[in-house]
């Protein structure tokens, strides 16, 4: 890659994930659906069933999922220039608009416009993450075995005080066992058909 093309790139990167970052109300969940239709649709940088490989590589290590996603995206694509400039993009948007708010919302966070807005963007937030759920679920819930491990993390997250990536490592540690059991093979074979989106 030449040294315009891969600054055109990083420059679209940019401009993709500071597109992305003022609306994804609600946190990084929120964000899936967007990131979806930015990364994978429009501008082809990664399949569709990545993606829920990619949230899960950014969930393995502290900080916000949304800037942990932006920065292994920009930094996929166009190495640690791609990094910075995804990770100011995700940021930037944000640290205003939070300085902004945090200096408004003190002087009018009483105010009975104030209160019925938010309780009209909770839901709505709600909706966002259930969105996400459901178009990562596509890809990552492929058989029975995949199935099971989701009820059962989901179990674990709503009855047992654990920390998240003991979770995700029992789930790695499971795919490990099948594999080492040569019980995986049609399993494989039914993630690399979902990551494909069928074809």
């Amino acid at each position: 890659m030449g040294e315009g093309s891969k600054f055109t790139l990083i420059w679209k990167v940019f401009l993709t994930f500071l597109k992305i970052s003022p609306i994804t109300f609600g946190g990084g969940y929120a964000m899936i659906p967007l990131l979806e239709k930015a990364i994978a649709e429009k501008n082809r940088w990664v399949k569709k069933g990545e993606i829920a490989d990619i949230l899960a590589v950014a969930q393995t290590v502290p900080g916000s999922i949304a800037v942990n996603t932006a920065t292994f995206i920009g930094y996929r694509l166009a190495g640690i220039s791609g990094a910075i400039s995804a990770t100011l993009g995700i940021i930037a948007p944000t640290f205003f608009m939070i300085i902004l708010l945090a200096a408004l919302f003190l002087g009018f966070q009483h105010e009975p416009l104030v209160h019925a807005a938010f309780l009209g963007i909770r839901p709505t937030i709600v909706a966002l993450i259930l969105l996400a759920a459901f178009k990562i679920g596509k890809t990552a819930v492929i058989d029975k075995t995949t199935l099971f491990l989701t009820a059962a993390s989901l179990l674990v997250f709503l009855f047992v005080p654990v920390q998240p990536i003991f979770v995700l490592l029992c789930g790695a540690l499971a795919g490990i066992i099948l594999q080492a059991k040569g019980k995986s093979k049609q399993f494989v074979e039914n993630y690399e058909h979902a990551k494909t989106g069928g074809k």
